[in-house]
């Protein structure tokens, strides 16, 4: 980082150029699925795929999704390209979404989320996502005549925006929803205060994202892969819980999910195994980096 750049703007440009590079290599591979896209993907520069948000192994993105708890028909009736296999979890079903609900999908990539959260809110329903890449919003607007030609629906959208600025109104949404992005973000406090501006009263989130145990030495922090690829910029699970309660959030509940990973030599990702050889003897990713499940409601 150059003397005089605004260290959160470098933060975000870094984050914007390392997923606008993974964007248009999965729009290279057109349809591809599973390991080629991840491969692209990490070619690009890193990202949360299957291995770097708790995959672990060399999946399929398909194949990671179902492991990590969505159903085979809802992936079934996505777009193709839409899942990147940029997860760490199912927002949509912490969310437990009801038909009529206007839904929030915070960094929404291809559309992954947004695709599998519109059926469930239906006809009457609404699903807004945000991201601040414009090559991922391009590549979720081409998915969308796809979308209405397997639904019948034309309830999802897409905005290019920050999620700490978000383009959307006071009080128009019913639930939040995010997958391994809110650890992106600089400034962390002002997004959870986004989350409760454009929440109605009583208005849920549902989060799934990376969070840390305890803190990652200074070498790791400072790594640009492991900023793209949601690892230095996690928060620790009870910072994240202050800064939920500051904003105005109540019922939270934060779940912790091991990561499963008990020796190095299970590391398939490169990313991780960079990780690996900065910890300590005896450590890995998976005593500093957790999945955390993330609900709660606007008081």
């Amino acid at each position: 980082m150059q003397n005089g750049v605004n260290p959160a703007e470098w933060v975000r440009e870094q984050v914007r150029e390392g997923y606008g590079r993974i964007a248009e290599a999965g729009a290279a591979l057109g349809p591809a699925d599973g390991a080629e896209v991840e491969h692209a993907a990490r070619g690009a520069g890193g990202c949360c795929d299957a291995a770097c948000c708790g995959g672990w192994a060399a999946k399929g993105s398909t194949e990671f999704a179902r492991g990590i708890g969505y159903e085979a028909s809802d992936l079934s009736a996505l777009p193709e390209g839409a899942n990147l296999g940029l997860s760490c979890g199912n927002p949509t079903a912490i969310a437990a979404l009801r038909p009529g609900e206007v839904v929030l999908d915070l960094g929404s990539g291809a559309g992954f989320d947004c695709f599998i959260a519109g059926p469930k809110v239906g006809a009457t329903g609404r699903v807004i996502g945000v991201d601040m890449t414009a090559q991922m919003i391009d590549r979720a607007r081409r998915n969308l005549s796809a979308y209405t030609q397997r639904t019948g629906l034309k309830n999802v959208e897409f905005r290019l925006g920050e999620i700490e600025h978000l383009p959307v109104a006071d009080g128009a949404v019913d639930v939040v929803i995010s997958n391994c992005v809110l650890n992106l973000s600089p400034d962390k406090p002002q997004v959870w205060r986004e989350i409760a501006r454009v929440l109605r009263p009583g208005g849920r989130v549902a989060v799934s994202d990376l969070a840390l145990l305890k803190p990652l030495p200074e070498a790791i922090r400072r790594m640009v892969e492991a900023l793209v690829g949601c690892v230095a910029g996690a928060a620790p699970v009870e910072e994240t819980r202050r800064q939920m309660q500051t904003a105005g959030f109540c019922d939270i509940r934060l779940t912790p999910k091991s990561l499963g990973v008990k020796s190095t030599n299970e590391l398939q990702d490169p990313l991780y195994r960079k990780i690996a050889a900065h910890l300590p003897a005896g450590t890995t990713p998976g005593d500093y980096i957790t999945s955390l499940d993330i609900a709660a409601r606007k008081a």
